[in-house]
Formats: structure tokens, C-alpha cells, sequence
């Protein structure tokens, strides 16, 4: 634990603490930082103009989280219903893309995505003649993007209840006369919040502060939180404020941790009352 705790500290407490502590200090006149407290940093934070990007930014990863989910969802059930022997070969390919590096993926995208892309060429092959579709640089790009490099998170939590879900369940309730949709919604669907839960904190955490994906997708045109702070420690030199606006993405983070591990523990007590009332 020690170790652990010590790593911790030295990769996590000690870099977030100094970061903390620049946006306290003002921007020097030439840039750099002047050691002068202020508040105002924060207060900026909050300016409209920086508010808007904060709620496009959660717009467009809590869109991303929610295709990403029900995608995910469904994968991970026809993974966890298929036969045993198969269920690895097919979380191998679902994990497959992790073995690539995250650059090369959000790439392959630009090469679908535009004027002269596959997907261009696709439709040219089924007698589509008009202008092609204007699909690279849009927020959709930025959205599809986003689910396809997280989407693996998802399948993977999801999987993980469903698997050891016990069929009996499913077959008692099917037995009671419920169908296979009340089936779903009053007996799978609650034992696997979860792990729902879980792949969707993933991946809002992951798109809300992502930069690389705004940036070779949205081509600029969408500036999410990842690309504010970015602009601010390299290209304004306004280190102060840069380091504040990291402070409230990462506090934004933390309030949707505490949020999963709430929901988490409420429904894995209502999953014990149901067992227990089962039981009884």
C-alpha cells in the first residue's frame, strides 16, 4: 500500500497541487507568470464566452457517451449471449483498436471522412453522382471519432456483468409470464447499471477533456476544453489561466466520478434487496 500511495502522490497530488497553485498568480506582461495572488484567474473561468465551451465541450461528450453506451450495450449482450468458446474472439476484436495507437485511428477517419474518402468512393460505386457530402470537419466527426476510440471501454465494462449474469433470472422471469422486454428492463437491465455506469464515465472523461480528436476532426471549427487549455499554455503564454481552466476540468471530472460511484452503490443495494427478497 505504501508504494503505492507514494507513487500516487508523486504522479497525481504533486503535479495537480502545482498546477493549483500557478492559477493563483497572474499572467506576466510579456507572458510568463508574475507571482502576484489573484483570484481572478477563476472568476475568468467563468466568463461567458469560456461557460459556452465548457457546455459544448459536456454537449458533445455527453452525446458521444450516450452512442457510445447504447452501441457498447448491445455488443457487449450479443458477446455475453454467444457461445462460450467465441465470447474471447470476439472481445479480441472488439479491443483490437487499442492495439493501435490513437493518432493512427483518429487518422483513418480523415482518410473516411473526406471529399475523396472511402466512404465518398462507396457511394460513387452505388451511382451517387452529386456533390459528395461534406462529412470531415463537422461536430459529427468529432462525435464519431470520439465513440470509435472509447467504444471498446464500454463493450468491456458492459461485458463484465452480463457475463456472470445467472440465466435462471431471465428464464424465472420469462416464466412469471413477463416478456422478453419487461424481461430486459426489470431484471438485466438493473443488475448491469453498473457496468453501464462504469463505460459511461469512461468515456465522458475521456471526450470531455480530449484534444486531439477537436483538433484533426473538428479542424478547429469545434474548440472543446482539451483545446482552451491548450491555446492558453502555448500559443497565449497565459500559463495562470491555462492552469485554471485545467483545474475546473478536472473538477468537473471528479464531480462525475463521485456521481458514478453514487449511482454504483444505490443500485448494487437494490440489487442485494432483490436477491434478498428472492431468497426469501
Amino acid at each position: 500500500m505504501a508504494p503505492a500511495l507514494v507513487w500516487l502522490t508523486a504522479l497525481m497530488v504533486i503535479p495537480c497541487a502545482l498546477v493549483l497553485a500557478l492559477a493563483f498568480f497572474r499572467r506576466g506582461i510579456y507572458g510568463g507568470i508574475d507571482y502576484t495572488f489573484t483570484l481572478g484567474n477563476f472568476w475568468l473561468v467563468f466568463d461567458p464566452l469560456y461557460a459556452s465551451i465548457f457546455l459544448n465541450s459536456a454537449r458533445i461528450a455527453g452525446t458521444a457517451t450516450l452512442i457510445a453506451v447504447v452501441i457498447g450495450y448491445a455488443a457487449a449482450y450479443a458477446i455475453a449471449a454467444a457461445p462460450r468458446r467465441w465470447q474471447p474472439v470476439f472481445l479480441f476484436f472488439a479491443v483490437l483498436p487499442f492495439w493501435s495507437n490513437y493518432l493512427i485511428r483518429t487518422y483513418a477517419w480523415i482518410v473516411l471522412l473526406n471529399r475523396e474518402g472511402l466512404i465518398t468512393q462507396l457511394l460513387r460505386w452505388f451511382g451517387y453522382t452529386g456533390e459528395p457530402p461534406s462529412m470531415l470537419y463537422t461536430e459529427g466527426s468529432v462525435i464519431a471519432g470520439l465513440v470509435y476510440n472509447y467504444l471498446p471501454f464500454v463493450i468491456l465494462a458492459c461485458y463484465a456483468p452480463l457475463s456472470r449474469l445467472n440465466p435462471e433470472l431471465a428464464e424465472a422471469s420469462r416464466d412469471l409470464g413477463a416478456s422478453a422486454a419487461t424481461t430486459f428492463r426489470r431484471v438485466i437491465l438493473p443488475l448491469t447499471v453498473p457496468g453501464i455506469a462504469a463505460g459511461a464515465v469512461f468515456v465522458f472523461v475521456l471526450s470531455i477533456g480530449n484534444f486531439v480528436t477537436p483538433a484533426l476532426l473538428g479542424g478547429g471549427r469545434f474548440q472543446m476544453i482539451g483545446n482552451l487549455v491548450y491555446d492558453q499554455f502555448l500559443t497565449a503564454n497565459d500559463w495562470p489561466f491555462g492552469a485554471a481552466l485545467a483545474m475546473a476540468l478536472i473538477a468537473i471530472m471528479l464531480l462525475v466520478l463521485m456521481a458514478q460511484a453514487l449511482a454504483a452503490d444505490r443500485a448494487a443495494g437494490r440489487a442485494a434487496e432483490a436477491k434478498g427478497d428472492a431468497d426469501g
